[in-house]
């Protein structure tokens, strides 16, 4: 088995409109029967998240908040990464009424177009924080934190190493761990870019391309990454890559 985990983005690639498939929860129980780990990795607030997927106990670990958050849906363990902001950070942000508005553990979050407004208020009260986008999603979190940074974290509590790791997704804030990882793959509505950078990009959307992924993984994940293409240390000539089509057993 050369992938031992699979890390899963939720909004526009596992979940679409916020709910996940029937089928797509299917196969995620069919890829956890062959050993392998799964791991969510979301900006979502925790608590948010809870309330819109109801099967988070098919996940070995959940990466919340952009990587703020690890939570371990089989003992409800929660690890908290980093510091909030100041609370005079999100009173300017109020001040200004900028809505929507939502503060997590970590993460502090609104919407385009207030980006803006969001990096003056950063600049005058002198804050080492950064802004992150998610396909109109504005999110803030402390400088240097990412879904990759939360999911190493996870990786660690798991005791897999991330080149054993497929990443998918199809956002803004889902480069930093899908590069980090040992195959990146785009589902079909993923951003332009994102597909440009993926070793293989999905012929299905949101969670369809998740059950085609799962079909690779399991009947024949040597034709997902020509082998030798990355080395264990991460280092790659990255290209996009589309298994040949082929009976299915």
């Amino acid at each position: 088995m050369r992938f031992r985990a699979l890390a899963v983005d939720y909004d526009g690639t596992l979940a679409h409109g916020g709910i996940v498939a029937t089928s797509t929860c299917e196969a995620l129980a069919r890829l956890k029967r062959t050993g392998r780990r799964i791991v969510l990795v979301t900006g979502r607030e925790l608590g948010d998240l809870k309330s819109v997927c109801r099967n988070l106990e098919v996940f070995d670990r959940v990466v919340a908040e952009n990587g703020a958050v690890v939570y371990n849906p089989a003992d409800g363990g929660e690890r908290v990464l980093g510091e909030p902001p100041p609370r005079i950070f999100v009173e300017r942000l109020e001040e200004r009424r900028i809505a929507p508005l939502s503060k997590g553990r970590v993460i502090v979050a609104t919407s385009e177009p207030h980006e803006k407004a969001v990096l003056d208020v950063i600049r005058d009260l002198g804050l080492e924080l950064q802004i992150v986008f998610n396909k109109g999603a504005v999110m803030v979190l402390p400088a240097g934190m990412s879904k990759a940074s939360g999911l190493q974290v996870a990786l660690e509590e798991l005791g897999i190493a991330a080149h054993e790791v497929v990443a998918v997704g199809d956002a803004e804030n889902d480069h930093a761990f899908m590069k980090s990882c040992g195959c990146a793959v785009a589902v079909a509505n993923a951003l332009p870019m994102l597909k440009e950078e993926a070793d293989l990009v999905l012929e299905s959307p949101n969670g369809a391309g998740i059950v085609e992924l799962v079909g690779h993984l399991v009947e024949d994940e040597a034709r997902l990454v020509p082998a030798g293409r990355r080395d264990p240390a991460g280092d790659s000539n990255r290209r996009t890559f589309r298994p040949e089509p082929g009976p299915r057993p």
